[in-house]
């Protein structure tokens, strides 16, 4: 078979576009409906997608006033939809900078036992001083430190997650012996910020290692992402980004001594699409004239890390809007978003329309065929092994991308009709990842 296009749908309550809880249509109160998520997790399954995706925080947003807020815990939501699909695959974000590995590995590989090999983990280390209040901090440890933080959570959790041998368990009835204790490791884990001794309390996921991903771009962001990462969330606005960054990725995963087709990258995509042109920008318009300036101003003072007041809304950004390794939060967020305003001479309330879709992910409008031809330009030419689908408005969004979109990419030979597997690493074309522990026990009576 032809290279395939990977296809993750990020879902986000009422819709990725700001304004969209203002539609007439839409569920204002969809954050917390469980019938809600069910239903978008399948229409995303029948599309045949790769996966879905839910963001998180531990924090609530800025802004709480202009937008629905509420999120439910991930990793409960997921378990959920597990049982209400059989095929697609459920990721969750958790921060590295507050969570502790043992937790966190435990709830991963039960959602992994629980959905049949279908969980994947995005990584994230959370910028942002209120969420550090939230857990007895003044402020966000510095930008290295996170990710030196996130370095040592992961090598932690795949010690956990390979602390069983996928032959532990005998089960004997007639002996009475339930597990090979020669098959159960304790990780004796001792680093410089964590210290753990057991072995976790839970089997070993069906996948091996849940999938992990990862979706910071800065230059700490990209090592890690090179040597850890299984799938990559990226935003870019053009074409020409796009494909610098997937050959700068990839070569630092082959410096990192990998597989650079072993790193899935996705760039995200917003599509307001429609039958026609005309009918696509007018939903685009819709949209955008539901925008309430004063929610896009604070949004974007905290991704710069400016003061508010420094904005106006009729002019262009100020030049004293600081470089970008300056900034402590999401670096390669505020590069993406100073670039577009000055490559395109935007005026901040200009600026703040076009991030209203997706926060700097690149909205596309326009026909499900044009949809389909800006997505396989940038999959056959070093720009993406797919893309991460943010439906400006859910589930409608969702539903045209699933019902007009992917039936012209099956078409072209470019996406599945049918999934080949049941895991999560299946469709990605993954390999599950061996037992790090495996020699340890080869050759030792009763090992495996």
């Amino acid at each position: 078979m032809s290279r395939q296009l990977h296809l993750n749908a990020f879902l986000m309550s009422s819709g990725h576009h700001e304004a969209a809880w203002r539609l007439p249509e839409s569920d204002p109160y969809a954050d917390v409906d469980v019938d809600h998520w069910i239903r978008l997790a399948r229409i995303a399954e029948r599309g045949k997608l790769n996966s879905l995706f839910l963001a998180d925080g531990p924090v609530l947003w800025q802004g709480v006033e202009f937008r629905p807020a509420g999120q439910l815990e991930p990793t409960i939501l997921l378990t959920i939809l597990a049982t209400a699909t059989t095929h697609i695959g459920l990721i969750a974000t958790a921060s590295t900078t507050y969570n502790e590995p043992y937790n966190l590995a435990r709830r991963f590989a039960s959602l992994d036992h629980a959905s049949g090999g279908r969980a994947g983990w995005n990584i994230v280390t959370t910028a942002g001083a209120d969420a550090a209040r939230n857990f007895g901090l003044e402020d966000q440890p510095d930008h290295s430190d996170r990710y030196q933080r996130a370095e040592e959570f992961v090598e932690v959790s795949r010690k956990l997650w390979d602390s069983w041998d996928d032959d532990a368990r005998q089960a004997d009835k007639a002996t009475g012996r339930y597990i090979d204790p020669a098959r159960v490791h304790n990780p004796e884990y001792v680093g410089k910020y964590y210290r753990v001794a057991g072995a976790l309390n839970v089997p070993r996921p069906p996948q091996g290692h849940p999938l992990l991903v990862q979706a910071g771009s800065s230059e700490d962001g990209k090592d890690f992402a090179a040597r850890y990462a299984d799938a990559v969330f990226t935003a870019h606005q053009t074409l020409a980004d796009a494909q610098g960054f997937y050959a700068d990725l990839k070569s630092r995963a082959v410096a990192a001594g990998r597989d650079p087709a072993s790193v899935i990258i996705l760039p995200g995509i917003v599509p307001i699409l429609a039958a026609t042109e005309a009918q696509a920008q007018a939903k685009a318009q819709l949209l955008e004239d539901l925008i309430v300036p004063e929610y896009g101003l604070r949004q974007l003072a905290a991704v710069l890390e400016v003061p508010q007041e420094i904005l106006k809304l009729d002019e262009q950004l100020p030049d004293s809007i600081p470089d970008s390794d300056t900034i402590e939060g999401a670096q390669s967020r505020s590069k993406l978003v100073v670039a577009l305003a000055r490559r395109e001479r935007l005026t901040v309330r200009e600026l703040i329309g076009r991030l209203g879709g997706g926060r700097g992910h690149f909205t596309f409008v326009g026909t499900y065929e044009q949809a389909a031809d800006v997505i396989q330009e940038w999959f056959e030419n070093g720009a993406a092994d797919g893309f991460n689908i943010m439906g400006a408005a859910l589930p409608s969004g969702l539903e045209e991308f699933v019902d007009h979109v992917v039936p012209i990419l099956q078409e072209r030979g470019l996406f599945r009709r049918e999934y080949a597997g049941r895991t999560l690493r299946e469709h990605y074309g993954l390999p599950r990842p061996a037992n790090q522990y495996e020699r340890v026990t080869a050759g030792q009576p009763g090992a495996g």
